[in-house]
């Protein structure tokens, strides 16, 4: 199929891209890396009146740490992302996320502005960004305003940004020396949609972890961040009780929903698994 007719706009200022939301909104749509996008559009699942390339926007590609803050610009491609040492440094989690995002050749152009708008529910980033706490910029005529990552996706593609915004950045607060990361999918093949995911960090502490926040993609509407395990880690030495207690108390957490490919049990299945053995590795590098 061909995508439907539309107007194209490529802004050459951040302002005009702002300016042409205002006018537009919802009949507006944002082209950024266009990985989403233009399939969606091929198959006519997506028929804007508008499409505004934000391509051009070289402010929307900064990326800066200043103090305990690192800034991440919208267009920030995957494959940049997971090959930046600044990353690496600062946000480790994300370099281990990264390998995990479609295949090359749609890391090389995706963005994580466009994923996190996007929303899909499968997807690394936005799952990141909730495992991080972090904060999703987004710019209007009105002016800037943060939402926490905890607020900012509301279901499957559905976000607080509102039909004259741009989400033009993600502020991600720098990992310190004694937290540690762990991104782990599951996949019918690699470069799949994930079937189930975990984001956790964590810190050691004698024989257990402490400030552990897990979060879980692929198995309900939106990325998960599961506060119950979190608290049962948080409070018992990470053995084999306090791991199985925390597996348990996973499944109370999670909504799995069901489609054609995998059941709601089966993606469940798969999200305790993976939270069992993340966490029976991390007991035996704590006993070590």
């Amino acid at each position: 199929m061909k995508a439907p007719s539309f107007k194209y706009l490529k802004p050459s200022t951040l302002e005009d891209c702002l300016a042409a939301l205002s006018e537009h909104g919802d009949d507006a749509q944002i082209l950024a890396g266009g990985q989403s996008l233009m399939p969606m559009l091929n198959l006519r699942m997506a028929g804007p009146a508008i499409l505004i390339d934000i391509g051009g926007l070289a402010e929307l590609k900064a990326m800066h740490r200043d103090a305990n803050v690192m800034t991440v610009g919208a267009l920030q491609t995957h494959a940049e992302l997971a090959v930046s040492e600044q990353v690496a440094q600062c946000l480790p989690l994300l370099t281990q996320a990264a390998p995990f995002i479609a295949h090359e050749a749609i890391r090389s152009r995706g963005t994580i502005g466009g994923s996190v708008a996007l929303a899909d529910p499968a997807a690394e980033w936005p799952a990141c960004c909730l495992a991080l706490d972090a904060e999703i910029q987004l710019r209007s005529r009105k002016g800037t305003r943060m939402v926490p990552a905890a607020e900012f996706f509301h279901g499957p593609y559905s976000t607080e940004r509102q039909p004259d915004e741009l989400l033009t950045a993600i502020r991600f607060p720098v990992a310190d020396t004694e937290t540690s990361f762990e991104f782990v999918e599951v996949s019918r093949r690699q470069g799949d949609f994930a079937i189930a995911g975990l984001a956790l960090s964590y810190r050691f502490r004698e024989s257990g972890i402490t400030g552990a926040r897990v979060t879980v993609m692929g198995v309900g509407d939106r990325p998960t961040l599961a506060t119950n395990t979190m608290s049962i880690l948080d409070s018992s030495p990470l053995n084999t009780d306090t791991i199985n207690t925390a597996v348990k108390a996973l499944s109370s957490e999670l909504d799995p929903f069901d489609d054609p490919a995998y059941p709601a049990d089966y993606r469940l299945a798969v999200a305790r698994a993976l939270l069992q053995r993340t966490l029976a590795q991390i007991a035996q590098g704590v006993a070590k």
